[in-house]
């Protein structure tokens, strides 16, 4: 049987019009503008209102990827949407964006990975089309990170914004798509990155609000570390058993969490010269940062193009995805 490969056949994205500069902050939290950018590299990002949840941006998105790609929304066999601050607990963002999009024979669940969860759930589609039994899935990835920042922390405050992208997967039996995957957890990071209120172990109580435990909390110190060196060696494995070498390599795309993060990995690998950044404008969309910079970078990409894609969240989780670019961004 001819082998099935699973590629990327359009991007949509959507970030929320309101945008949070560095001078705002400054208003409301005790930091400077340098501050933020010597440290994080962020000089704005974006914010949804309020009263609206992840599923109007991946709506937004996936509105878009449809329009883009020309595609019957009824033909859509699952859209599986990787965020951490869904509207809900139930349901889904993925049904609601399914609903509100009209692609009523999907399959539909949420995944939850931080912010390695756009390359989890891509490699979970590939794995459905490379089954042979689907032929058209939807991955949305991202999430309003502003609806769990806590604006008394000058540490996490800057981070963070809002903004989803969506991918459409298709089959191919050229050697292009998503090609290869590590993908790893090793749960020791809950004391470093969480957000410890809401769930089953601390549910919502006046207690728990009052102790501020529904917003994100990190040790910064930590997850950078941990970061740079997980990031990187799943990017290196990768590219050692595929045989990769820097000359390869069109487009390295990290997540986006910090402009030092970013340049420290980027070190590692050699490729200071290959890394798609948009973290000054967008800040950290968790799930939304990698698909957000492939939308936002579309029109350089190039079929055929070798991209190494990167990411750590919490949990820990971390991994990379080898993707080969399977059409012209600006045709």
């Amino acid at each position: 049987m001819e082998k099935i490969n699973a590629i990327i056949t359009g991007i949509g994205g959507y970030v929320p019009e309101d945008i949070l500069t560095n001078e705002d902050l400054a208003k409301i939290v005790d930091t400077t503008d340098e501050w933020i950018l010597s440290r994080v590299g962020i000089s704005e990002r974006r914010v949804l209102r309020e009263g609206l949840g992840t599923s109007f941006m991946g709506t937004k998105a996936v509105e878009q990827l449809l329009a883009k790609t020309n595609t019957n929304p009824e033909e859509i066999e699952a859209i599986i949407c990787a965020t951490t601050t869904p509207d809900y607990f139930f349901p889904t963002a993925a049904s609601m964006i399914a609903h509100n999009t009209g692609c009523v024979n999907a399959l539909t669940f949420d995944m939850q990975a931080a912010c390695t969860g756009f390359l989890y759930a891509l490699e979970t589609a590939a794995n459905f089309i490379r089954s042979g039994r689907n032929r058209k899935l939807i991955v949305v990835a991202g999430d309003t990170m502003t609806s769990i920042t806590d604006y008394t922390d000058r540490t996490t405050c800057p981070l963070f914004g809002d903004g989803c992208g969506a991918v459409l997967v298709e089959p191919s039996h050229e050697e292009l798509g998503i090609l290869d995957a590590v993908l790893k957890t090793d749960g020791n990071g809950l004391d470093y990155l969480n957000m410890k209120g809401g769930g089953s172990a601390f549910r919502a109580t006046h207690d728990t609000v009052d102790k501020r435990m529904h917003f994100v909390r990190q040790d910064g110190q930590t997850v950078f570390k941990n970061a740079v060196v997980f990031m990187a060696s799943a990017s290196i494995e990768i590219c050692e058993r595929n045989g990769l070498q820097r000359e390869n390599i069109t487009w390295i795309v990290p997540h986006q969490a910090n402009k030092r993060i970013i340049d420290a990995t980027a070190k590692r690998l050699g490729v200071e010269d290959k890394v798609m950044v948009n973290i000054q404008k967008r800040g950290n969309t968790s799930a939304g940062t990698i698909p957000l910079c492939l939308w936002e970078f579309e029109d350089k990409l190039k079929k055929g193009d070798t991209l190494i894609l990167t990411a750590f969240g919490a949990g820990f989780t971390w991994g990379a995805v080898y993707l080969k670019w399977a059409y012209d961004g600006n045709a």
